[in-house]
């Protein structure tokens, strides 16, 4: 079955005419079960701030007529260049004629409740009025969608607006980076806020906490002590979640004592689940129930499901099941929760998607393992193997013999993205990967060894969170 691929490359889309990107040649053949796709981030040196346009259009809309569109040859923006006025009638700008210039009439907030991200930034960079609503919701769906191009153009088109130096918007800048996986971005946002409030630091620990980097939420944490900030009832929420994402078991306990007797924070159901939480990942069940015996409130549902999922995790079906009863005498609903029929499984097309920066190429191929990306992983399987690796073939569950298996591990997707990212990008380039299902453990002992050989490093994006993969570790710390 054939398959295609789109290929980023390190442009500014905003700037360059599609037809000018570069043309590759190579093509991967993928699985038809699920997808990958790869970000390439564009060089540091590449500032597109700087980089000016060739040419701009303005559009002259009467009143019985259709919008026409005129080509300036300017290099400057006409926008900037000068101020119209509807009674200046003596300008010989040719552009104007007897009238002013008047852009398109769009509904900034309408295109981003659409989902047209690239259709509003692209207005705003040709002078379209936003206000502090649309940059909200530009940051928020670049967010939403982990864009991480996206949300660098919206941030370049703040920075010229009247909100650049606004707390909350900066916030949202911070929160926008965390969800794109790019905490060197958001703490760079962070480092140059003139001010900041406590939501500042809450989100900047949350987010760490999310991109399983919770070492260094936990000493951003200390610095804001150092800062002067008092720490509330929302900072030890963040504080727990960093705690559960380093495994800092013992850490987490000494901050909940100290919300009461240092802080005069009585501990509510959010901090209790946050603790929770930190004895579920690090596999301390029986603490954890026990913990939950000790609360001085009864246990809500959420509790009670965090139990049972965590046992479920770590394979203590006596103590799901216990669970799973007091869920159900709380809350009679999950009786029936998990007997829902499971809806019909979606057909999954033979797509392996290597995201170009807002441009898509295609490229098909018939006959598998071929081409120069699978070379790419068979000399990396062999550099691999010298390092240590070797493979699980318990992740491969198709009836077949070793040998196949070892292959059908070889091939999976991410490997093939990682592989054609290596040969289509300079060395030492950061490669992002975004994939649909969770990677399997194999993989990730695979790619920790690859971005040791490559000195690369490599964030992926499974349907669980980012693992940022650096020198042979993994931001996760092998649990996910």
């Amino acid at each position: 079955m054939a398959s295609m691929v789109s290929v980023q490359h390190p442009r500014n889309p905003m700037i360059f005419p599609p037809e000018s990107g570069p043309r590759v040649a190579n093509t991967i053949p993928y699985s038809p079960y699920f997808y990958c796709s790869l970000q390439i981030s564009p060089p540091s040196s590449l500032n597109p701030s700087k980089l000016k346009p060739l040419c701009f259009y303005a559009a002259s809309k009467a009143s019985n007529s259709t919008a026409k569109v005129y080509r300036r040859q300017k290099h400057k923006n006409p926008l900037n260049e000068r101020k119209f006025n509807n009674n200046d009638q003596n300008d010989d700008d040719p552009l104007r004629g007897n009238s002013s210039i008047v852009l398109p009439t769009v509904d900034l907030m309408s295109l981003c409740k659409q989902g047209k991200i690239k259709e509003a930034l692209e207005y705003v960079g040709q002078g379209a009025f936003a206000d502090y609503n649309v940059f909200g919701a530009l940051l928020d769906s670049c967010g939403s969608l982990k864009s991480l191009d996206m949300g660098k153009r919206a941030h370049e088109l703040l920075k010229q607006s009247p909100f650049a130096g606004d707390i909350e918007m900066n916030n949202k800048l911070i929160g926008m980076y965390g969800k794109c996986g790019s905490m060197r971005d958001a703490h760079r946002v962070f480092d140059r806020m003139r001010e900041r409030n406590m939501g500042s630091w809450h989100l900047l620990i949350s987010e760490y906490a999310a991109n399983l980097q919770g070492e260094n939420g936990l000493l951003l944490f200390e610095e804001m002590k150092k800062s002067g900030y008092h720490p509330d009832e929302e900072t030890f929420v963040a504080v727990f979640a960093a705690c559960s994402s380093a495994g800092a078991v013992e850490e987490s306990l000494l901050h909940f004592e100290a919300m009461r007797s240092e802080y005069g924070i009585i501990p509510g159901i959010d901090h209790y689940l946050g603790v929770i939480n930190v004895l579920g990942s690090a596999g301390h069940l029986w603490e954890a129930e026990e913990f939950i015996e000790r609360m001085p409130f009864e246990p809500t549902a959420e509790v009670w499901r965090a139990l049972r999922n965590f046992a479920q995790i770590n394979g203590d079906i006596e103590l799901e099941d216990h669970a799973e009863e007091l869920l159900v005498a709380v809350d009679s609903s999950e009786a029936s929760a998990d007997k829902i029929t499971l809806p019909p499984r979606k057909k999954q097309s033979a797509t392996n998607m290597l995201e170009e920066k807002n441009r898509l190429a295609e490229y098909r191929c018939t006959e598998p393992y071929r081409g120069e990306g699978y070379e790419m992983v068979k000399g990396l399987n062999g550099q691999m193997r010298e390092a240590g690796y070797v493979p699980d073939t318990r992740y491969v569950l198709h009836d077949i013999d070793e040998e196949a298996k070892e292959q059908a591990l070889l091939y999976h997707s991410e490997r093939l993205a990682i592989a054609y990212g290596l040969i289509s990008t300079p060395a030492r380039q950061t490669l992002r990967i975004m994939k649909n299902l969770r990677i399997c453990g194999d993989c990730h002992n695979a790619i920790k060894i690859m971005s040791r050989i490559v000195g690369r490093e490599l964030i992926i994006r499974d349907n669980k969170r980012f693992h940022h993969f650096k020198d042979g570790k993994c931001s996760c710390g092998d649990y996910w």
